[in-house]
């Protein structure tokens, strides 16, 4: 189900794009569809779980607290 505002906001910019500009967009929503990844059930993965050693485990804990969620301001 579409939510009526954002149908709403669709139609308006649609009905601002030529038709070929329109058929591109109704291009990508059919693509949206059939791209969808059809995954993994998360019981099928349970075999997994306890396999990685502890100390790996922590040493990925102490890599993310230290590097994530930093900003590089010259990275870029």
């Amino acid at each position: 189900m579409i939510v009526e505002s954002i149908e709403k906001e669709l139609h308006e910019q649609l009905s601002k794009l030529q038709p070929a500009e329109q058929r591109r967009v109704l291009d990508f929503a059919r693509s949206l569809k059939r791209a969808r990844p059809k995954g993994i059930p998360g019981k099928s993965l349970l075999k997994f779980a306890g396999t990685i050693p502890l100390e790996d485990l922590k040493q990925m804990q102490a890599a993310i607290e230290s590097d994530c969620e930093r900003v590089d301001i010259d990275g870029w």
